[in-house]
C-alpha cells in the first residue's frame, strides 16, 4: 500500500489560518443595520412561505398543498436561512426569540425594540405581498381552534410549542445568535415537528409577528392575544428552565452577544 503523503507545515499552517479567519467572519459583531436588514428580510421570507400555503390554498382550490406540506415548509426554510444568514444577525425571525434571548441576558437591551419594528414590518409586507398576489390573506393567518374551550386550549399549545422551540434554540445557538448545522437542523426540524401535531389546535405559530401581519393586514383580529401571550410565556419558561439546569450564562456566552469574544488572527 502506498504511503499517505503528509501535509507539510506550511499547508497545515494555512488550514489553521484559514479556520481561524473563516471563525472569526462567522463570530464577529455585524452592525445594527445589516442585523435589522437581515430580520426583516427573514421575517418576510418566514411569513410569506407559512401563511401563503393556506393562501395559495384558497387562490387555487382544493387544497394542493396538504397540511404537511404546509407545516414543513416553514421548517425547511428556516433551517436553510439560518445556514445563510445566522451569522449575521442570529435570525430570530422571531420576537419571542428576541425576548428570550434577551432575558436569558445575552442579547443586547437597546436593540430589542429594532427588532421587534423589523420583525412585525417584514411580517406585515409580507402579508401585503400575499394579499397583493392572490387575496384573502386572512386564510393564511392563525386563528384558535373553534371548539368549546378553544382560545384557551389554544393559548397553552402556544405556550407550550414555544417552551420547545425556544429551548431548542437557546440550547444549540452560539451566545444570541443561531448559527451552523446544529441549529439549523434542531431548529428547523423542531419547527416542522411541532407543527405535524399542532397545528390544527393553533396553527402552531410559535410567532407574533407570523401571526400579527396577517391579521394587520386582513383586518381580522380573531384570537389575537394569544399569539402574544403564549409565545412570550413559552419564551419565559424556556429561560427559566435553561437557567436551572445550565446556570448563568457563561462570559464566552455574554461576551458572543457583543461581538468581543474572538479568537485574534492577523490579516
Amino acid at each position: 500500500m502506498a504511503d499517505t503523503v503528509q501535509p507539510t507545515d506550511e499547508e497545515r499552517a494555512a488550514a489553521r489560518h484559514y479556520l481561524m479567519r473563516f471563525e472569526v467572519d462567522t463570530l464577529r459583531s455585524r452592525p445594527l443595520w445589516i442585523r435589522l436588514i437581515i430580520e426583516f428580510i427573514g421575517t418576510f421570507i418566514l411569513v410569506t412561505v407559512a401563511a401563503g400555503a393556506g393562501v395559495i390554498n384558497h387562490y387555487a382550490g382544493g387544497n394542493p398543498i396538504s397540511r404537511t406540506a404546509a407545516v414543513i415548509a416553514p421548517g425547511a426554510v428556516v433551517m436553510a436561512m439560518i445556514y445563510a444568514w445566522g451569522p449575521l444577525s442570529g435570525l430570530h425571525i422571531n420576537p419571542a426569540v428576541t425576548f428570550a434571548f434577551t432575558g436569558r441576558g445575552v442579547f443586547p437591551m437597546k436593540w430589542v425594540v429594532p427588532y421587534w419594528v423589523v420583525q412585525l414590518g417584514g411580517a406585515i409586507c409580507a402579508g401585503l405581498f400575499l394579499q397583493w398576489m392572490f387575496g384573502d390573506v386572512a386564510a393564511g393567518g392563525n386563528y384558535p381552534i373553534s371548539m368549546p374551550g378553544g382560545e384557551w386550549k389554544s393559548l397553552v399549545m402556544e405556550a407550550l410549542l414555544t417552551t420547545i422551540l425556544v429551548s431548542i434554540i437557546l440550547n444549540t445557538a452560539t451566545g444570541h445568535r443561531s448559527i451552523g448545522h446544529n441549529a439549523a437542523i434542531a431548529v428547523g426540524s423542531t419547527v416542522a415537528l411541532l407543527g405535524l401535531f399542532a397545528s390544527p389546535i393553533s396553527g402552531a405559530s410559535m410567532n407574533p409577528a407570523r401571526s400579527l401581519g396577517p391579521d394587520i393586514v386582513a383586518n381580522d383580529y380573531t384570537g389575537w392575544w394569544i399569539y402574544i401571550a403564549g409565545p412570550l410565556i413559552g419564551a419565559t419558561i424556556a429561560v427559566i428552565i435553561i437557567g436551572l439546569v445550565r446556570g448563568l450564562p457563561s462570559k464566552a456566552e455574554q461576551g458572543a452577544a457583543e461581538g468581543d469574544a474572538l479568537p485574534e488572527t492577523t490579516a
